[in-house]
């Protein structure tokens, strides 16, 4: 990626800059919440360019809140103990050992290394968990059967999200911190529950009245049966595809979440290739289209 941009000329430079700023002039002031996780979270290369477009996105005047998976260092974790991870329905079943593994590899090690690589690039964060400032109360998931509404799945200490408090999130913003979450969420016993992230982020993008909501992840987008990537979905196409089978496993989260957030007034809710260098910022400052762009229509 550096080659590439020393061989720009500084006019080209100037150019690229100067097409940004339309966009850079309409999001000023706004919150974009990120979702990160898949291989833009394992890759050094790919994990610093995503630092530098979280800062880059702060000093040009927007608000991002990152929140963050960690599937595959939760993996990582539980196969150290000998454990092996177990999914129904895209989310992992978490019994109460798993519940420690997950709460130290996500709240300990992912989250720190996100607000680390924030630093290095220069911004200033702060990592959260649901019980910071009470971000995050949560209950127990009853996940129904998709082909049998009667029959319910048990996944142990997997929570569905009851209330937000962004006030802690709130707060960091307007003192120019960037904020860093992990899903975790409390129960009304102080129990912890472990939250599929892409629900958090969207919910907290509902929550901030976010201008956007962008979905990193390890796919180009949502793709249809031919592979092709699709590039604008809408509601009513999107419960076609679910039932189709277009969209499955773990992608029936993911959607979902973008889906409640772009019907709950987020401008526009995007599901980006996070192994393309800055596809991010390639997202929110062009009129590129890095993945799929969901609206509520």
């Amino acid at each position: 990626m550096t080659d590439t941009l020393h061989s720009i000329s500084p006019r080209d430079k100037a150019e690229i800059l100067a097409q940004a700023l339309p966009y850079i002039r309409k999001f000023h002031g706004k919150t974009i919440v990120i979702k990160y996780g898949g291989n833009a979270m394992t890759d050094p290369e790919l994990q610093a360019d995503f630092a530098e477009d979280v800062v880059l996105l702060k000093l040009v005047g927007m608000n991002p809140v990152v929140v963050h998976g960690g599937g595959p260092q939760i993996e990582t974790a539980l196969n150290r103990l000998g454990k092996k991870g177990h999914f129904i329905q895209g989310m992992r079943v978490t019994d109460a050992e798993t519940m420690e593994v997950v709460e130290w590899v996500l709240a300990g090690e992912v989250q720190q290394d996100i607000v680390g690589l924030i630093h290095q690039a220069g911004g200033k964060a702060v990592g959260l968990t649901g019980r910071d400032g009470g971000l995050i109360r949560a209950q127990k998931l009853r996940m129904k059967d998709h082909q049998d509404p009667a029959l319910e799945h048990d996944v142990g200490q997997v929570g569905e999200i009851v209330g937000i408090d962004p006030g802690v999130v709130k707060a960091l913003q307007d003192d120019a911190f960037i904020p860093v979450i992990s899903p975790i969420g409390f129960g009304e016993h102080n129990e912890s529950y472990n939250i599929n992230a892409d629900m958090v982020a969207s919910k907290l993008a509902m929550v901030l009245q976010a201008e956007k909501l962008m979905l990193l992840t390890n796919i180009p987008g949502v793709l249809n049966k031919a592979g092709d990537l699709l590039t604008e979905l809408s509601a009513r196409e999107i419960d076609a595809f679910i039932a189709d089978g277009t969209i499955s496993g773990g992608m029936l989260p993911k959607i979902a979440g973008a889906l409640d957030a772009a019907k709950a007034g987020v401008n526009a809710v995007h599901i980006v290739d996070g192994r393309v260098p800055h596809a991010m910022l390639l997202e929110i400052l062009s009129d590129q289209a890095f993945g799929t762009m969901i609206r509520n229509h």
